[in-house]
């Protein structure tokens, strides 16, 4: 079988390293073409350009163009006769675009599910509790845990589980109150946490599905009776060996769900996950994925997550993207790694996309004013026609840049050389007029900022508001 001949699209200034590339991913299953269209820089191709300058080597399968092209791709695959792609923005990416064929990994689907728990539920309005509950299934959660505060009572239980209910969302009440525990199976509540066998009698009171737990702390026959009871009756469950604290018991509670999931190979296990992502100052974007490794590996089918600290106030969409990305990777019987960067917030794989040596070359051809901005492994370049100047910090730039007299110009440039700086000391990928992503986190700055200016009340609304619009209803989304 000959190698696919695939023409690479670009522009004389990257047509150098892009030549080195097309050297390395060069095989017996790839035979990459250079294909120079005649303008300096690629991003600046346009359909017609390309309609008058391309000339397609012969025997080519497929023509890949630089990510930020937005021509129109049918129209050339009609001129040329050859399918037209898109390709990544940056060239140090085309490695791992052609490794899974220039195709996005699939994350639309997954086996585990997620209850996110409202902690101070007895002290929010019913309407408090619906906006809230919005704002955490917009964030992934198929489950809103009500959560019950010891010697707090919660005299509208009953209507924040009907509310819930009348939106669509399916509900858990989280209490230690058996009296509570009752009110809500006896309301409609879908979940209840937590029994054990010392009260499972309240899951005959009502249709809701109790999350079983030990009767002490540790005590795994206990647990298993209480299985047992559950499968006698022939009730739906889940079991909840329950995770413990670092230095608490944290890597015990770990073989605790080990060693009930060899017993029982098939019963429905969650994972309270708070007691780690909560309790622990650290990231919770790694913590989420370690867990969700152990989780993955044994066969859990639901968590438990929580979001008070401030530093876990995106728990819940961090599960959701690390549950996707892991089942993913199971389904295709890999590792963890390659399906795309939603859990890599303050570190990227793949940082630099260019070397110091190869902006040194591109700045000597640079004949214009324009400042261009770049990141190395040496620091952060600005260059244009006047001079090429590596540093770090932006107050190191600013006096060589000679912008003291255009307040619009010297805003930009502190801008990006900020955002370079950011994207250099973290370890990020940076892309002059972008915002630095941060994965799941919230993508840029922009839509960080514009998801602080919501609280939840609006979160909610305009949560709903789009939900009935993509789903062409007029009823609760």
């Amino acid at each position: 079988m000959s190698a696919e001949k695939v023409a690479l699209i670009t522009g004389s200034l990257a047509e150098p390293r892009l030549a080195r590339l097309a050297e390395e991913l060069r095989s017996d299953a790839l035979d990459p073409v250079v294909v120079n269209v005649g303008v300096k820089v690629a991003a600046l191709m346009t359909t017609e350009i390309l309609d008058r300058r391309l000339k397609l080597p012969e025997s080519v399968g497929r023509a890949i163009l630089p990510g930020r092209f937005r021509g129109d791709l049918d129209r050339l695959e009609g001129r040329f006769g050859v399918p037209f792609e898109r390709g990544p923005e940056e060239l140090a990416d085309l490695p791992a675009y052609f490794g899974r064929g220039g195709l996005e990994p699939d994350l639309s689907a997954h086996d585990c599910a997620i209850f996110a728990e409202i902690v101070e539920a007895t002290t929010l309005s019913v309407d408090e509790i619906v906006a809230r509950a919005r704002h955490l299934c917009g964030e992934g959660a198929d489950v809103i845990d009500l959560g019950c505060m010891p010697d707090t009572p919660f005299p509208h239980l009953e209507d924040a589980i009907a509310a819930l209910t009348r939106a669509g969302i399916k509900v858990s009440v989280d209490s230690a109150d058996d009296e509570e525990l009752s009110r809500s199976n006896r309301a409609g509540a879908n979940y209840l946490l937590s029994l054990s066998e010392r009260n499972l009698a309240i899951a005959d009171e009502g249709d809701a599905v109790p999350i079983l737990v030990p009767a002490t702390q540790g005590d795994m026959p206990s647990l298993f009776r209480a299985v047992d009871a559950m499968e006698a009756k022939g009730r739906a469950y889940f079991a909840d060996p329950i995770l413990d604290p670092i230095h608490f018991g944290f890597t015990d509670s770990i073989v605790r769900y080990a060693e009930f999931r060899r017993a029982r190979p098939d019963a429905p296990i969650l994972m309270g996950i708070g007691n780690v992502t909560e309790l622990t100052d650290a990231d919770t974007t790694g913590i989420n994925a370690i867990l969700m490794g152990i989780i993955s590996e044994l066969g859990i089918t639901a968590v438990l997550a929580v979001e008070v600290s401030p530093h876990c106030r995106t728990a819940v969409r961090e599960f959701d993207r690390a549950r996707r990305e892991f089942f993913a990777a199971r389904r295709d019987g890999a590792l963890p790694k390659g399906y795309g960067a939603g859990l890599m917030a303050l570190r990227d794989r793949r940082p630099v996309t260019s070397t110091a040596a190869d902006i040194e070359a591109l700045a000597r051809e640079i004949r214009d004013r324009n400042f261009r901005i770049e990141v190395s492994e040496v620091g952060v370049h600005i260059y244009n026609r006047d001079g090429h100047r590596v540093a770090v910090d932006p107050f190191k730039h600013y006096p060589h840049l000679k912008v003291e007299d255009d307040g619009a110009h010297a805003f930009y440039l502190g801008v990006e050389t900020a955002r370079a700086e950011i994207a250099f000391r973290l370890g990020k990928r940076y892309s002059q007029d972008e915002g630095v992503r941060f994965g799941v986190l919230g993508g840029t700055a922009e839509s960080l900022e514009e998801a602080h200016r919501l609280d939840f009340k609006a979160a909610g609304a305009t949560l709903a508001k789009k939900g009935r619009e993509r789903n062409g209803e007029d009823g609760e989304s």
